[in-house]
């Protein structure tokens, strides 16, 4: 990474300061501040690097990235997977498929000292893991950083210790092993209180939490709403041969239109099975069969279905590097 980092950026850290979805009045409004900030990202960074979760608003992020990349000539940055263990089969499939449909390059980062004390003892989700067996890095950040003094943690994503070690340790691992300047991701206001005020250009310059960077948001201004509506409207037509090019809504897999399966389209399936987030396979449940954008989508919950800790956690998390 160069040792010049930031001085080579010029973003505006405070765009998007005090502002809301409500801001952004129509769809319209909200893609062109996308597309807007997508090219600022692809234009300012020596070596960005999108974060692709294979759910529905990193996908959406990379289809702004894609477009904008063609129009202007940029290179695709790389997508980084962070495997945690616990994904669903159909996620890292799909990941697999449009990785290769839309050519991006994908590193998957990977906290490998859990991941082989995990397969070298046979644990499942849930399973005690010794803060004793893990290497220097981790020890580090469990005792000093997270200030975790149990002898033991469970391995389950959506605790403490286990997303810290198994998301944000392997992310900022990735970033400084592949000397990333600019973390393109697909947060949103109104998904969590803990990201209600992030701007379009956030600065993580702290070398001593994380390898410095910025992080490069152009969809904080979508509600959950809106990104559905974008890829019916926009994505799927753009992406798939024969889907009308006005759009088109269905209420299941089975009613896309005549010579299209579900395969074909770049949502995952666990939406099309009710799903409206997507978290670790242990501790993510649909609350209903209907596929998430037939959901009361205002008037519910996004996360209901996952075992995510309380806001407080979240922000201290997000302090730590978490997304």
């Amino acid at each position: 990474m160069s040792s010049e980092f930031p001085e080579y950026v010029d973003v505006e850290y405070d765009d998007g300061e005090g502002e809301s979805p409500d801001d952004y009045p129509s769809l319209q409004h909200k893609i062109e501040k996308a597309i807007e900030v997508t090219k600022r990202g692809l234009e300012q960074y020596e070596n960005p690097a999108v974060m692709w979760t294979g759910g529905k608003d990193s996908t959406l992020t990379l289809y702004f990235i894609n477009e904008v990349a063609e129009e202007y000539g940029y290179e695709k940055p790389t997508a980084v997977f962070i495997d945690h263990f616990q994904h669903f089969d159909e996620i890292t499939d799909f990941v697999e498929h449009w990785a290769d449909e839309w050519d991006i390059d994908v590193v998957y980062a990977r906290n490998e000292d859990v991941g082989e004390y995990v397969d070298a003892n046979g644990l499942e989700p849930g399973d005690d893991v010794p803060i004793a067996a893990l290497n220097e890095q981790n020890q580090h950040h469990v005792r000093d950083i997270l200030e975790y003094e149990d002898e033991e943690f469970p391995f389950l994503l959506d605790t403490y210790v286990g997303n810290h070690l198994l998301k944000t340790v392997a992310l900022n691992n990735a970033l400084e092993e592949h000397g990333i300047d600019g973390v393109i991701s697909g947060v949103r206001w109104d998904e969590q209180e803990a990201r209600a005020d992030e701007t379009f250009f956030s600065p993580r310059h702290d070398p001593d939490i994380y390898p410095p960077h910025d992080r490069i948001q152009p969809i904080l201004q979508f509600a959950e709403r809106d990104v559905w509506d974008a890829f019916w409207y926009y994505v799927v037509p753009d992406s798939v041969a024969g889907f009308p090019e006005d759009g088109y809504v269905p209420e299941s897999a089975e009613d896309l239109p005549d010579g299209i399966d579900q395969d074909d389209v770049p949502i995952s399936p666990k939406y099309f099975a009710g799903f409206r987030s997507l978290g670790s396979e242990v501790s993510t449940e649909k609350t209903t069969g209907e596929p998430a954008w037939l959901q009361d989508l205002e008037n519910t919950t996004e996360r209901a279905g996952r075992a995510q800790d309380k806001e407080d956690l979240m922000e201290r998390l997000r302090d730590l590097g978490y997304m």
